[in-house]
């Protein structure tokens, strides 16, 4: 357990200063804030609907960004960043070398790839409720403050972290295996665009697909949303894709410790 609570604070200090780590806080921040000065600047049209369909409007313009695209885009680009110091720097013979155990190292690694995720997506649940309050004030005549679905809010993006842990397994093992930046990320952006294309066209199977997961998530989410009250919701977080994925960050998770394992000796 020291060893793998000084690995995960090496990680810390060798990303913290990295596009990676930035990215996590900054991402959330930008997202709001460009749907924020939407709705500032198309506030004339709104005016007439009820607290909670603006918050399900502008919440789900936010969710909406990134859910689709933007979450497995964004894992592929942390896992490789977690990864590439050492690719970089030719030190993976080197860590391994230490008085640490291999698995508390690869852990570790992994474990800090997961925080970077769940960071992003903690703000990005909060920056939403932030950006909103704040568009309720500096526009009185949008009755945000009518309304309050913060935990509604928290559950839609623990549902869609937990869709994206098949993602995160999958690409953390390819940025393991290749030190370059274009093979993990080329089919990365592949597998998104497909598992897109399979959730707009209705593909029966799916949610055996983990980079679907994300998009389906959302869309078993948003469709009653515009049909129900926020109140008559209920937020199904264990569903067929989430448990799919669970499952496939699991195994790959294993392998990718059995990779790493036999590849550190040579």
């Amino acid at each position: 357990m020291k060893g793998f609570i000084l690995s995960l604070r090496s990680e810390f200090y060798k990303s913290r200063k990295t596009l990676g780590f930035w990215a996590a806080i900054l991402l959330p921040v930008l997202i709001g804030l460009l749907v924020f000065m939407g709705f500032y600047a198309n506030s004339a049209k709104m005016h007439g609907l009820p607290p909670a369909m603006l918050w399900l409007s502008f919440s789900g313009a936010i969710m909406g960004i990134m859910g689709t695209l933007l979450l497995p885009i964004f894992i592929i680009f942390i896992t490789y960043s977690v990864n590439s110091v050492e690719h970089k720097a030719d030190t993976w013979k080197t860590l391994f070398s230490l008085p640490i155990a291999k698995w508390s190292v690869y852990t570790a690694k992994y474990v800090y790839a997961l925080f970077l995720v769940i960071l992003c997506l903690m703000l990005l649940a909060l920056f939403t409720i932030g950006y909103g309050n704040l568009l309720g004030m500096v526009k009185p005549e949008l009755k945000f403050a009518g309304y309050h679905m913060e935990l509604m809010l928290f559950q839609v993006y623990f549902k869609l972290f937990l869709s994206g842990l098949g993602i995160l397994s999958i690409q953390f093992l390819l940025s393991l295996v290749w030190s370059d930046f274009l093979k993990p990320m080329g089919i990365g952006f592949v597998c998104t665009i497909a598992g897109v294309i399979m959730v707009n066209l209705n593909w029966d199977y799916d949610f055996w697909f983990p980079y679907a997961s994300p998009m389906m998530a959302l869309k078993s989410m948003l469709p009653h949303a515009r049909h129900e009250h926020p109140k008559q919701m209920v937020i199904d977080i264990i569903t067929n894709d989430v448990y799919v994925s669970l499952v496939v960050s699991a195994i790959v998770f294993i392998v990718g410790f059995y990779v790493v394992q036999r590849r550190s000796v040579k």
